[in-house]
This record gives C-alpha cells, structure tokens and sequence, in this order.
C-alpha cells in the first residue's frame, strides 16, 4: 500500500502523527501533498516530555519531521480493498491492448531513440 494513496484516503478523518522530535499532534487530516506535509484541523498537541498540551484550531506539519503516522484500522481495510479492486479492475482492460505498445516504443513516426532517422540535441525537426 503506497502512504500518500493512504492519506489521501485519511481526508477528514481523524490521525495522530508523531514527530522525530518526539512532540505529536491528534487532529483531523484536511490536506496532504506529495511530500507528505499534511495540515490538520481541531489539533490537540503534547509536548515531547508529555507534560503540556496545547488545542491548535489547525497546523501544519512539514513531512520531513513525521517520525509515523497512525489512522483508523478501518481505514487500512477499505484502502487496501479498494486497491485490490483497481488491480484486478486493470488486469481485465490490460488484456486487450495488444500491437498498441510493444517491443517498439518509438514515436509517432516510428523512430526508435538513438536508431536510424533519430536527431541529437539542439538540432530541431
């Protein structure tokens, strides 16, 4: 299961992130990107030495400080279930696709990259 289809999955639910400094966040997951920064909404923060707590009306946590993440078990199933369907869901319309992209990957041309015909760098046409 790839993590970023996982948080995607996580919108609006709720999550607990930790830190690699120790400190964690529980909240609702609102937004996530490509490198994993993730913002969260209805935060309750606790320090790394667990003795303040903080409730943030929303933050934003860089992912290149995310130690782990912990969602809902429900949500690792219907993730994982619905993968499985878009596997086999492609398996069927893989079949068919024969003769389009083979063995010969060239371009619209037919030309192959580096084979006869193939123009170098900077050269146009």
């Amino acid at each position: 299961m790839l993590p970023l289809s996982l948080l995607k999955a996580a919108q609006g639910k709720p999550m607990m992130v930790e830190l690699k400094n120790g400190e964690s966040f529980n909240g609702h997951l609102i937004d996530c990107d490509t490198f994993m920064n993730i913002t969260l909404r209805e935060v309750y923060q606790t320090s790394a030495d667990s003795d303040r707590f903080w409730k943030l009306k929303e933050v934003y946590i860089r992912g290149s400080t995310i130690k782990y993440l912990q969602v809902q078990p429900a949500l690792l199933d219907s993730v994982k279930e619905e993968q499985q369907r878009a596997r086999e869901a492609g398996r069927s319309n893989a079949g068919g696709q024969r003769g389009g992209r083979g063995m010969n990957r060239g371009n619209a041309r037919g030309r192959v990259r580096g084979g006869p015909g193939a123009r170098g760098r900077g050269r146009g046409g």
